[in-house]
């Protein structure tokens, strides 16, 4: 399916690309903990309103 040159090359990317988005988030750090100290509320929120979405979809489907 793929060629060997073809799955090195996408062997090598990927590992490059994993290095370079934890060397970009480890670089970042401090700037993350100033600035979104509280993002969990959001992700919790999200997480709630899709949950009552679903309930309110299933309870009037029924």
């Amino acid at each position: 399916m793929f060629s060997t040159g073809q799955k090195i090359f996408g062997i090598l990317f990927a590992i490059a690309f994993v290095i370079f988005i934890v060397w970009s988030y480890r670089k970042d750090l401090k700037l993350h903990q100033l600035h979104y100290k509280k993002v969990w509320v959001v992700g919790v929120t999200i997480i709630i309103v899709i949950g009552l979405f679903a309930v309110l979809t299933f309870t009037l489907h029924e």
